[in-house]
């Protein structure tokens, strides 16, 4: 069913073979392979992403800024077709992307080492830092509110009207969780408002399985970036906490399972600011250990705003998911909070330590 848009692409139907790929839940994702070369072809969902074009346009101009400005970075830009385009709307109306394959790569689902966190936190880091000067104003939101907190309260609240009472009696615990932390949303409103910290070109979606590993598990490169957009670097490092202190992800049900990993708080700390160190404001330094709790905290409103709703955004596997995703989060917000004297320790250490190395002491 590729066959017209393999061609469009320059590309000989009968030399390739097309299988499904990875585990990504927004985009269909299938890999074409061949025997000299293959490829990523990717179909953008439009019920998510609501204009494509926009999502084009920032990577083009990406690509130009690095080809002119770091020529040697490791950028995963769409292929373009052989009219030029880097996007095409195919016959059925879809639209595609294809990508070059990264040879010798592969992801993770599921983090085992701190190093293959550091090593992640470094190419977030890294991709923004080489952005540092680039015009932001050049670039559409291709999620617009994706990370806004003070939206996802909204929804929540509203929820909160329109919910079930079986539902809400099912949910009281999470509610009440969801209005006991409601200070992070205070401190959220404090630096949006004031403008205390700037926008930067960052990936909004850093999850591990984003993240191109070669066979010793070091990271490659970030893929997967059609959230990549104006934002605050809280969004990338709080996502980096959310889904990598803890072994167990937001599917799990069993919360004696859902723990804080310090050991990959460090990790992530040292990868990230070993990039961006020279980079953030000061005050945005002062926000870096709330990037967590802004992340984790939002996903859980999203999730148990999801249940109130009757599962219409996310989902769901069985009765009761999107309410056992809200309590894995809130559990893990607990846990997190739980260890901020913890965090503030480790990040003095680092600190001391890459200014020690900056010193070449």
């Amino acid at each position: 069913m590729f066959d017209d848009i393999l061609i469009n692409f320059g590309l000989n139907v009968s030399e390739y073979h097309i299988r499904p790929f990875g585990s990504g839940l927004i985009n269909y994702t299938y890999k074409i392979s061949g025997a000299n070369h293959s490829y990523i072809l990717q179909q953008i969902n439009v019920a998510v992403f609501k204009r494509p074009d926009h999502i084009d346009s920032n990577l083009v101009l990406i690509k130009e800024y690095f080809d002119k400005h770091n020529p040697g970075y490791l950028f995963v830009a769409p292929l373009k077709n052989q009219k030029g385009k880097s996007i095409i709307q195919a016959a059925d109306g879809k639209f595609y992307r294809l990508f070059p394959f990264i040879e010798g790569s592969h992801t993770v689902n599921f983090l085992q080492d701190t190093k293959e966190a550091y090593s992640a936190a470094v190419q977030f880091g890294r991709f923004t830092r080489l952005l540092n000067h680039f015009d932001i104003s050049k670039l559409e939101y291709t999620l617009p509110d994706f990370h806004n907190l003070k939206l996802r309260v909204t929804q929540f609240e509203q929820a909160l009207k329109t919910a079930e009472p079986r539902k809400l009696e099912q949910a009281a615990k999470e509610v009440k969780a969801a209005n006991d932390h409601i200070n992070i949303l205070h401190t959220y409103n404090l630096f949006t408002t004031n403008n205390e910290i700037p926008l930067r070109v960052i990936h909004h979606d850093t999850k591990i399985n984003n993240v191109l590993f070669d066979k010793d598990q070091n990271a490659l490169c970030i893929v997967d970036l059609d959230t990549v957009m104006p934002g605050y670097y809280l969004s990338d490092v709080g996502d980096m906490m959310r889904t990598y202190l803890s072994p167990a992800n937001e599917e799990e049900k069993d919360l004696d399972k859902i723990i804080i990993r310090t050991d990959f708080f460090r990790a992530i700390y040292k990868g990230y600011m070993s990039e961006m160190s020279n980079i953030l404001t000061e005050t945005e330094k002062q926000y870096f250990t709330f990037s967590g709790k802004l992340m984790i905290y939002m996903q859980g409103l999203r999730f148990l705003t999801d249940f109130l709703n009757n599962d219409i955004y996310y989902g769901t596997q069985y009765e009761g998911h999107n309410l056992i995703r809200a309590k894995n989060q809130f559990k893990l917000l607990e846990g997190y909070i739980n260890a901020e004297p913890v965090f503030r320790e480790i990040i003095a250490g680092v600190d001391k330590e890459l200014l020690t190395t900056a010193n070449g002491i």
